[in-house]
Parts: C-alpha cells; structure tokens; sequence
C-alpha cells in the first residue's frame, strides 16, 4: 500500500492502494508440493531422527487464557469447540473427519490451555495424558498434513512446552519419552518447512517455533540464530508499520499478539533478553487492535471476525504486557477509528486483502460500526471466519459480501469479487481518504472505485460525527464516471446492533431506534426509500443471532445517486 501525507492540525489525506503481485510463483508451489511428497519417504523420516533429548531446558509461562467450560468439557470426555461437540474415547486421530477448526484445535493442542483453566494439575494431568498419548502413537511418527502442517506444529510445540507440567506428570517411562521424543521431532520438522510455509502468516509461526525450539531444547545456538532471522524477516513482511497484518484480519492479528506472547516468556523462562524486533512488533501490534474495539471494550466485526467481548481483548492485551492507546487512525491497516464522548466509529479506508493473504477477506470497504457506551447500534455481520457447527461455509460466504457490511452496494454486486473458490477477485483497487477535525465534530471522506469498472461510478462516503458522540451525519454518493448505467438499484445498508427495537414512525424516511438501556434514537433520511429487513449478527463463539437492518434504496439516473441520512440521540 502507498499513503499520502498527514499533517499536523491539518486535513489528513491518503490515497490507500491495493498491492498487486502474485502469491508464490509456480516454480516455488511446485517446490512446496514436492517437499510435502518427501514427507512420506525415508528421506524426510531421516532428517526428523536425532539424539532425543532428556527433558526440556525451561517451561514457559503460557499468559493466554484459556477456556474453563470448554476445559470441563474435556473432563467429561469430549472436545468442545465453536459448537461442535466431539467424545475423544476412541476418536480416530490418524483420519479426524472433523471440521478444520476443531481439527487444527486439536492438532494444535489448544485443549491443553483450556484443560488447565478448568483444572488443577492432578486431577487435569490424566486427562492430558490420555488424549496426548493417543494422539502420538497415531501421528506422532506419521509425518502428514494436517498434523505436521507448519502452524499447527509451531503451535503444538509451543503449547505442550507450557503445559509440560501436565503431559509429563505421567510415570510411564514410555508415555514420557513419546512426549520428550515429539518436541524434538517436530523441532528439526520446523527446521526444514518453516522458510518453505505457503505463507507470510504461517512462515512467522512457524519461525516462532523454530525460535521456541532453540530456547527450550538442547544445542540450540545455531538454530536460535537461524530462527531468529527468519522471524524477523517475516514479521517485517506480515505486519504492516502501524502495527496491522497484511491480511487486515483481526482474528489473525489476535493470533499473532498471543502467539508472540507465549514465544516472550520462552525467553523468560530462560533468563534470556527478548529480542528488540519482537518487543517492537508486539508493541505496534497491540495498538492497531486496540484501534479497532468499541466504547464497550469489545472487537468489532472486519474481515471475518466477529464481534469479540471485551474480557478477551482485555486478557489478550495483559498477556501481551504492552500498555498502549488504540490508534485513531491506521493508513496500512486501512482502519479509522474516532471517539467521541461515549460513541465510537470505526470504518473500513481500505482496499481488500489480496487473495493470497486471506482465506476470508471481506468486500466492506467504506462500511462502518457506531457503538455508543455499551451499545453496538450499527455493525457488521462479522463471522465469515467462524465455520462452525452454527456458520456453514454457504453462510460463511454470504458473510463476506458487501451486502453482510454497513455500506453501499450496487446491483447486488459485492465491491469486490468474491470468486467461487472463494478467493477475492477483481473489484477496490484504490481508496482516497481525507480525514479532519472541524468545528465540533470530526469529518472522514473517503472513497472507493470498486464499481468503476463494472458500472461507471465510484462510491464516496461522508462521515461527520459530532464531538459529544450525540450525532453522526452521513452522505453516501455514486459519481458517475466513463459510460455509467442507469436504473440500477443501489442499497445502503445499515445492519442493526443486537436487542435493538424499531418503534414504527408515521414519517416513511424516519425510523425510531429504542436501545436496550432505554435511550432513543432517530435514523432520518434524504433521498431513496428507507425499509426494514432481517439480519444476523455473529458472536466470538462463532453462533448467529438474529437482528435487523434499515435499508435505502435508491436508482441510478445521469447525475449518479446522492443520499444523505443522520442517525440522532434523542435521550
């Protein structure tokens, strides 16, 4: 992404544009498949043998926060997560015909962390045990995705370190030596498939494990060096300088703070000095999350998040151990964020993440979310990340849409193309900004050519939130530019926060909104014809729940469309 220049005390402009350039060449996913078939020979087995060490250097404190219901669950026997129950007594760990998010929860060893926040250590350690051995007698000498994929394995390493208390309280000589033989393992796996992984993302974690490795397991110099180098090269990459990820993903940059999190107190463990480049990355990364929470404390819903209670972010942040302010504004990340007296607005300035950066980028560009105290009053959908038990991949990709998002679409037409194997296609190549204080109130102007192409116009959305949080002011324009199309429909969406009632009004542009603690407000519009429909918003536990949406529509003719609305506290 280019930017403009930002002055102080001075309107701040931006021309955000989307990076072009493809993924991985043929040659080097050619490279990738072919090193992914040398898994399966005496070749690949060779270079996993070694000297198995006797026990592990040092036990990192794990600062994540674990799930105690989902822990309980696995006292009673079974995996629980994001809906999907799953009994382990006799789960087949070789073939998990599983959901991929229960199945990398698995892989990863997540569980452990959930185990330990729901009980203490007898009485969590059997458990661990049973489920640990299980799986190593089926995957731990069968090198094989999913299980030996490079996150999963990064994470797995890193996971059964810090819960190391539990897994080898065992006095099976046997059961203790899988688990000690494992950590070695998967260590000289990460070796050879980190710099290899598909992905800036996945390259990062898995340096992080090859770093994790060299701190916790004998004669690691060499590797700490190597590991190092790859980590920060790949962080440089895979976070922007403001601190966001290139997949403009919430969800994945909560990954990476925790994930950085857990591979500090590696070092801790060790009495070693945390590298400067990942204490920088951990302390522009946490502001740029923080940037996009609202006035109750909680993540809104972007680029297939959903919408995050505000004790998760809260726990995420102290074990990150980085105090910072949210960013008002991330040009890179493409976020804004302005707060005033009780409410917060957040949109999306930016362009879509190229296809090779997510799996589940958004077409959002130019929507926002209004809360205000410890109401949300106009969201996103959010979720399109959360396939789950409650969010089919049908649902998912419907989540992705612009018409998912609180913004303009037209003709029923995402801004940018979600394709059908479901990667971002074609559509917002740029996006101008020009964002400025006035006289009480902040103005945000920004603008998109994601239709340009398409139909001949390019979107432009004036947002003006006054200084006491009482007031947003908004205008949503369609300028016509080389051969527009007329009569096309246009729809801006406005998708309602939960609990959320609509008091019928006499006036057919006004909508009444009465909140759940009581207060009022007013939607007024100028232009097009306002409706009512349904909606959904998701939840962190990847479950939907029903909501509603106001809607304006409105035709094109030769001037383009302008139409004007406000959305009022009346007390």
């Amino acid at each position: 992404m280019t930017r403009g220049v930002e002055g102080n005390n001075q309107p701040q402009t931006a021309l955000i544009v989307r990076p072009k350039g493809a993924g991985q060449n043929i040659l080097e996913r050619l490279s990738l498949e072919f090193y992914k078939l040398t898994w399966r020979t005496p070749l690949h087995s060779g270079r996993l043998k070694g000297k198995v060490p006797l026990r592990l250097l040092a036990v990192p404190h794990d600062p994540l926060e674990g799930n105690s219901a989902r822990g309980q669950a696995l006292r009673m026997g079974k995996f629980h997560y994001q809906g999907f129950e799953q009994p382990f007594d006799g789960l087949d760990y070789q073939k998990l015909d599983l959901p991929p998010s229960l199945t990398d929860y698995i892989h990863r060893f997540d569980w452990l962390r959930d185990l330990a926040a729901a009980t203490n250590r007898s009485d969590g350690a059997p458990v661990a045990a049973q489920i640990a051995d299980a799986w190593l007698i089926a995957n731990g000498m069968k090198t094989r995705e999913p299980a030996w994929r490079v996150d999963n394995c990064a994470w797995r390493l890193l996971n059964m370190a810090a819960a190391s208390p539990y897994l080898l309280s065992s006095t099976d000589p046997i059961y203790r030596s899988r688990v000690i033989n494992h950590f070695a393992r998967v260590a000289r796996h990460l070796d050879q498939s980190a710099p290899r992984a598909q992905s800036h993302f996945a390259k990062t974690v898995g340096w992080a494990g090859v770093v994790a490795a060299s701190l916790l397991l004998p004669e690691g110099k060499i590797r700490r060096a190597v590991g190092e180098d790859g980590l920060a090269e790949s962080l440089r990459i895979t976070i922007f300088p403001d601190g966001g990820v290139v997949s403009r993903s919430p969800i994945q940059l909560m990954e990476l703070i925790g994930l950085l999190s857990l591979l500090k107190q590696c070092y801790v463990a060790q009495k070693e000095m945390v590298p400067d480049f990942l204490a920088e990355a951990l302390a522009r990364a946490v502001p740029a999350l923080l940037g996009l929470t609202h006035s109750d404390g909680g993540l809104g819903a972007w680029q297939g998040s959903a919408h995050i209670a505000s004790d998760r972010i809260a726990a995420l942040v102290a074990a990150s151990e980085v105090r910072a302010r949210a960013h008002r504004q991330a040009l890179d990340w493409g976020y804004q964020r302005v707060s005033a007296g009780k409410s917060v607005l957040l949109l999306d300035a930016g362009p879509p993440p190229l296809a090779r950066q997510s799996a589940s980028g958004c077409a959002s560009t130019l929507a926002f979310e209004l809360s205000h105290g410890a109401q949300r009053i106009i969201i996103n959908c959010g979720g399109a990340a959360l396939v789950g038990a409650s969010i089919p991949a049908a649902l998912a990709k419907g989540l992705r849409t612009t018409a998912a998002h609180s913004t303009l679409c037209l003709n029923d037409t995402n801004s940018t193309a979600i394709l059908a194997g479901g990667q971002l296609g074609k559509g917002v190549a740029e996006v101008g900004l020009e964002r400025r204080d006035i006289d009480q109130a902040t103005r945000i102007e920004a603008s998109h050519d994601g239709y340009a192409k398409s139909f001949g116009y390019s979107h432009t959305r004036l947002l003006t939130l006054r200084s006491d949080g009482m007031e947003l002011r908004g205008e949503d324009t369609l300028l016509p530019g080389a051969k527009p199309k007329e009569n096309v429909t246009a729809h801006v969406r406005f998708h309602l926060g939960p609990d959320i009632e609509i008091v019928p009004s006499d006036k057919p542009q006004t909508a009444l909104l009465r909140m759940a603690d009581g207060s009022n407000w007013v939607f007024i519009t100028a232009g097009g014809i306002l409706s009512v429909d349904d909606s959904l918003w998701v939840d962190q536990n990847g479950r939907p729940h029903p909501t509603r949406q106001l809607v304006i529509a409105a035709d094109t003719g030769k001037g383009g469309i302008h139409i004007s609305w406000q959305l009022r506290h009346l007390g």
